[in-house]
C-alpha cells in the first residue's frame, strides 16, 4: 500500500467501473450536488425578522445572509435603541466577513471528499454537514447576548428585563412584537446537509468493500514472513 492510497484510499478496478458506474457515480453526484447548493444559499437570505411596534403596524423586516443584513435594519435599530439593545451590525460581525471565505472553503472540502476514498471523505464533509447548526447556535449566542446585556442607561432600560429573542416563532417585549422564521438560505443549507449524509452513505458502500480488499491484501505478506 502506498502513502497515497493510505490518505486517499483505494482506486476502483477499471473493469469494476465499468460493470457499476451507478455504485460510484452516485456519491460523487450527492456530494457534489451539496457542495454547490450550499454555494447558492450565500445568495439567499438564511433568517428573517418581522417587528410591529405601535409606530409601525404595517411592522419592520430585517433579512439576515450570511454576509449582510438587509431591509428595515435602522428603523429597527432606533426602537431597540429605546429598550438598550445595540445595533445589529454589532451582532456576528466576526462571522459575516468570514463566511464567504468560510462557506468556499467548507464547499472545497465536501468536493475533495468525492476523491478520497475511505473514511476520511466524513472528516473532510463534517464542516458543512455541521454548518447549518453552527448558524443556528451563533444566532442564539448573539441573541441572548444582545437580549441580556442592555444599556442601562437607555430611556426604558427600566421598563424592560433582560430577555433572550426567539430565533424562531413569536416574541413579545413590551409593546413589541417579533416573529422569527428560517429562510431559503438555511433551508438550501439543511439540504446540503441532508445530500451530505446520503453521499457519505453511498460512499462507504462503494469504497468499503475496496478498503477492506486492500488491508487483507497487504495482511497476507505479513503473514507469509512470520
Amino acid at each position: 500500500m502506498t502513502e497515497i492510497e493510505k490518505l486517499l484510499g483505494p482506486r476502483p478496478p477499471r473493469e469494476v467501473l465499468e460493470q457499476e458506474r451507478l455504485r460510484f457515480l452516485l456519491p460523487t453526484v450527492l456530494l457534489g450536488l451539496a457542495a454547490f447548493v450550499l454555494i447558492v444559499s450565500i445568495f439567499q437570505p438564511y433568517w428573517r425578522l418581522k417587528l410591529f411596534a405601535p409606530q409601525y403596524p404595517q411592522g419592520l423586516q430585517v433579512y439576515v445572509y450570511v454576509n449582510r443584513l438587509e431591509g428595515d435594519v435602522q428603523e429597527i435599530d432606533t426602537l431597540n435603541h429605546y429598550i438598550g439593545m445595540r445595533p445589529l451590525e454589532e451582532a456576528a460581525s466576526l462571522e459575516r466577513s468570514l463566511s464567504i471565505f468560510i462557506v468556499g472553503v467548507i464547499s472545497l472540502l465536501v468536493i475533495a471528499a468525492i476523491y478520497v476514498h475511505n473514511q476520511y471523505a466524513a472528516l473532510l464533509s463534517l464542516p458543512a454537514l455541521l454548518f447549518p447548526f453552527i448558524f443556528i447556535a451563533d444566532m442564539y449566542y448573539w441573541m441572548r447576548n444582545f437580549g441580556q446585556n442592555l444599556d442601562p442607561h437607555a430611556p426604558l432600560r427600566n421598563a424592560i428585563k433582560p430577555f433572550v429573542p426567539p430565533i424562531y416563532g413569536e416574541g413579545y417585549v413590551g409593546q413589541f412584537k417579533t416573529i422569527a422564521t428560517f429562510e431559503n438560505g438555511f433551508y438550501l443549507a439543511l439540504l446540503a446537509s441532508i445530500l451530505i449524509l446520503a453521499g457519505l452513505y453511498f460512499h462507504r458502500e462503494a469504497y468499503k468493500p475496496l478498503v477492506e480488499q486492500m488491508q487483507r491484501a497487504n495482511q497476507v505478506p505479513q503473514k507469509n514472513n512470520a
